[in-house]
């Protein structure tokens, strides 16, 4: 009799564990909807009437892109911005008709400056080294860092950036989107772009800035000096945005802009095989960020992990209304952080499928757990 109750007591509280466990992720999903991401979903972006204009530089590096400069670099040439301003291109060691096509360019945009390199930066791989002598060749204190293959939203781009340096701020984070085409795989490259933004957008407004993106980011270029550029890293081909942010933003110094006319607007990679070599690479360097920020990205995305195969076992063992109720809450809270923030970002058409994107993140971190641990290519092109 004492042996089956003792069966039936274990039983009982196994039939627990996998709805305990699901509780657990659950509440910490909502904990982080809550405190991060509502952030970026309610933040109203303070527009200044009459912004300052204050000296820019623009860098650009290029590594055999002539067609990217082609199609994108006339329109960072063509902002509308009275101030006095630079466009420096580094030319890193092109192959391809890149040196032809900025002589051409500078003949009717004189704010061009061109920066040819002409050798390799022995045991620095990546873009670092022409990086760090754009910023070294550039005349103003402000920078402002964009790729090659993006193109601004608007002509305001530039204006936009730079009037959110206001007294203190050193770092300035905005939205590098990919753009819209056809196709399944360019929905989950922009779900991608727009999920990681949420991310480091919502904890810079938290206090927490961990990284930025170099398609669309601005720093002073005394940070720059003072960090001794990517000294710390420079032995890798990746981290010359996310790496250098995260070891010099605080809450003090970092602002974000969410205006869509300071977007910029990149080419998504044109298959899968080239998009997942781009994320390991880029996922290659969250090791190496501040404890801090890889405790704090590190359980939101074992919960998010975790969310779905717990549920399942939650239902195989327990009563489905208690399951779906947790679940219901935190669908209902992501679906307004989703709606909101895609609307401000401009990714509302991926809201209908938010769900999907949901449940696909699982395979996601799947595909990339790899990516912690593997050593990430050397090209930065």
């Amino acid at each position: 009799m004492v042996q089956r109750y003792c069966i039936f007591v274990t039983m009982s509280m196994l039939m627990w564990v996998p709805m305990l466990a699901f509780s657990l992720v659950v509440l910490i999903q909502v904990f982080y909807y809550m405190r991060y991401f509502c952030l970026l979903a309610f933040y109203k972006q303070k527009h200044a009437l009459s912004a300052k204009e204050q000296a820019v530089s623009v860098i650009i590096c290029a590594r055999d892109e002539a067609d990217q400069i082609e199609a994108n670099l006339p329109g960072v040439l063509a902002q509308t911005y009275r101030s006095t301003h630079e466009i420096v291109v580094i030319n890193d060691n092109s192959l391809d008709d890149t040196k032809y096509l900025l002589e051409g360019l500078y003949r009717d945009f004189k704010q061009l400056h061109i920066v040819e390199l002409k050798q390799e930066a022995l045991h620095i791989p990546g873009k670092k080294f022409p990086l760090s002598m754009g910023i070294k060749s550039a005349t103003h204190e402000l920078l402002l860092l964009t790729d090659a293959d993006c193109i601004p939203a608007s002509e305001h781009w530039i204006l936009k950036m730079q009037a959110a340096f206001k007294e203190g701020i050193q770092i300035v984070l905005g939205y590098g989107a990919y753009k819209r085409k056809k196709g399944i795989l360019n929905r989950v490259i922009r779900f991608d772009t727009f999920h990681t933004a949420l991310q480091y957008l919502s904890c810079a407004l938290a206090g927490q800035p961990y990284m930025g993106v170099g398609r669309n980011l601005a720093y002073k270029k005394e940070l720059f000096f003072k960090q001794k550029g990517f000294a710390a890293h420079h032995h890798l081909p990746g981290g010359d945005d996310d790496l250098f942010i995260n070891a010099c933003a605080t809450s003090e110094n970092t602002a974000i802009v969410i205006d869509k006319d300071a977007f910029t607007y990149s080419t998504p990679p044109a298959s899968i095989g080239e998009w997942i070599s781009q994320k390991e690479r880029h996922n290659s360097t969250g090791k190496y960020y501040k404890g801090k920020h890889k405790l704090l990205l590190g359980v939101y995305m074992t919960s998010h992990f975790l969310l779905y195969p717990l549920m399942a076992a939650a239902l195989s063992t327990f009563d489905w209304r208690w399951v779906l109720g947790a679940w219901g809450i935190r669908f209902l809270i992501q679906g307004i952080v989703f709606f909101k923030s895609m609307k401000k970002l401009g990714e509302i058409d991926l809201f209908p499928f938010f769900w999907l994107w949901d449940i696909w993140m699982f395979f996601y971190y799947l595909i990339f757990i790899s990516s912690i641990w593997k050593k990430p290519r050397n090209q930065w092109n």
